[in-house]
C-alpha cells in the first residue's frame, strides 16, 4: 500500500517540508498507518498517514526503509540520545526528549520531568506504537505517562485520556531549574505539565538585579521565581487563581517572596499605568494570540498593545523581556511589532539579546512551523 500525491504535494516533500494536506493527496490506504509516499513512480518519503485528517501526510524519513515502523522508532531513540548529556548534568531538571517534527517524530512530544516521562501523541499512527515508545524510554526514567488529552487528537479521530504506560506515576514532581525548584502536576498541568521551552530564558533572569519586577501571564510563577533571587519586589500576574496558588507554593518551597495578582493582563497593565507605577523589569510571556493564520491581524494588535503598555511602565534603563510563542507571528513581524510599540511610546528600545527555543526544541529551516518561540531582552531608553 502506498500514498500518491499530486505535483504540489511532491513539491512540498521535495523541499523537505514534512506536511502534505488532504487537497494534495491523490490516493491512499483506507486505514491510518505508516506508508511510503510516491509522486508517480518516484518515492518521496515515508510518512504517518490518516485518511480522516486534513493534515493527511506527515513525513518522517526521506529515503526508503525495509521496516518503516523500525525507522520511525529509531528517530525517537536518536532524539533521546541527543538529550542524554543534559539529563546526565541535571537529572532533576526538565527537558524535551522528543520535539515532534523538529526530531522527525511528527505528532509526538515526550517531556522529561526529574526522572519521569510524559508522552503526548497527536497523530493517529502513534497510538498503536505507544508500548514501543515506553520501552525506548524505560532505561532513562522511572515512569512513563500518556497525557493524551490534547484537543488536537479529536481532529485525528482519537479518544482523549490520561493513563500510565509504565511504572508508578506520581501526582506531581519537583523540577530543578537553575537556582530554583518548581512543582509540576504531571496528570493535570498545562500541556504535558509545564512549559519547558522558556527554561533557558527563565534562568537568564537570575543574572538581573533591581528593585521592582513584573511577571505578566505568569502561570505558576516561572519567571517570577528566578527574578525573586535578584529583585526586592516581584509581582506575578495571571488570570488563573489556581496557577497563582502554585506560584505561591513554589515561592515558599524556595524560601522566596512574590506577590500574586489574579487579573486580566490587559486591564491590569492599564490600571498600573493610570496609577503611575514604574518597574525596573517587565516580563511578557503571553499565550499564542495567533492560533491560526486568520488570527494574525488581531493577534498582532494584541501583542502590540501589551508590549506598548509594558514599555510605558518601565523606568529609563529598565528591561523588557518579551516573548511570542505563535509561529504565525514570524521573527520579522515580532521585531517589527516591537519597533512600532517603541515608536508609539516615543521611547527607544535597545536590543540586549535575541533569543528563542532551547536546544531540546529543535528548529527545521525547511519546516518553518517548528520555529515558534521568539524572546527579546530589550533596554528601554
Amino acid at each position: 500500500m502506498r500514498i500518491l500525491v499530486n505535483e504540489r504535494g511532491a513539491e512540498r516533500l521535495l523541499s523537505r517540508h514534512l506536511w502534505v494536506f488532504a487537497r494534495d493527496v491523490v490516493s491512499g490506504p483506507e486505514a491510518p498507518g505508516l506508508f511510503p509516499v510516491y509522486w508517480g513512480r518516484r518515492l518521496l518519503a515515508l510518512a504517518l498517514y490518516n485518511p480522516q485528517s486534513a493534515l493527511r501526510v506527515r513525513a518522517f524519513r526521506f529515503r526508503p526503509a525495509e521496516d518503516p515502523e523500525k525507522a520511525l522508532l529509531e528517530n525517537l531513540q536518536r532524539a533521546v540520545s541527543r538529550r542524554l548529556g543534559a539529563l546526565g548534568r541535571e537529572p532533576e531538571g526538565g527537558f524535551r526528549l522528543a520535539h515532534a517534527e523538529g526530531d522527525f517524530l511528527p505528532g509526538l512530544v515526550v517531556d522529561y520531568y526529574a526522572g519521569h516521562a510524559v508522552v503526548q501523541a497527536t497523530a493517529y499512527a502513534w497510538e498503536a506504537l505507544l508500548p514501543q515508545v515506553a520501552e525506548i524510554l524505560k532505561p532513562y526514567v522511572k515512569s512513563v505517562l500518556a497525557r493524551n488529552d490534547a484537543k488536537a487528537r479529536e481532529m485525528e479521530g482519537l479518544p482523549l485520556y490520561v493513563r500510565p504506560l509504565w511504572g508508578e506515576v506520581p501526582e506531581r514532581v519537583t523540577v530543578k531549574e537553575g537556582r530554583v525548584r518548581y512543582l509540576v502536576d504531571l496528570k493535570g498541568g498545562q500541556k504535558t505539565g509545564a512549559f519547558l521551552d522558556q527554561r533557558e530564558n527563565r534562568t537568564l533572569m537570575e543574572s538581573l538585579r533591581g528593585e521592582r519586577a513584573l511577571d505578566v501571564f505568569s502561570y505558576a510563577g516561572g519567571f517570577a521565581l528566578h527574578l525573586a533571587l535578584g529583585f526586592k519586589e516581584v509581582v506575578a500576574v495571571d488570570s488563573s487563581g489556581e496557577a497563582l496558588a502554585w506560584a505561591q507554593e513554589n515561592a515558599r518551597m524556595n524560601g522566596l517572596a512574590i506577590q500574586t495578582v489574579e487579573a486580566n493582563a490587559f486591564d491590569y497593565l492599564r490600571a498600573l499605568e493610570k496609577a503611575g507605577e514604574r518597574f525596573d523589569l517587565v516580563v511578557l510571556d503571553p499565550p499564542a494570540f495567533a492560533k491560526g493564520k486568520k488570527d494574525l491581524e488581531r493577534a498582532y494588535r494584541a501583542y502590540k498593545e501589551v508590549n506598548l503598555r509594558a514599555i510605558r511602565l518601565l523606568k529609563e534603563g529598565g528591561v523588557l523581556a518579551t516573548a511570542s510563542c505563535s509561529h504565525y507571528l514570524t521573527e520579522p513581524l515580532f521585531y517589527g511589532m516591537l519597533a512600532e510599540a517603541a515608536k508609539d511610546t516615543h521611547r527607544v528600545l535597545r536590543v540586549l539579546e535575541r533569543r528563542g527555543q532551547p536546544f531540546d526544541h529543535p528548529v527545521l529551516l525547511n519546516h518553518p512551523e517548528t520555529h515558534y518561540l521568539k524572546f527579546a531582552l530589550l533596554e528601554v531608553l
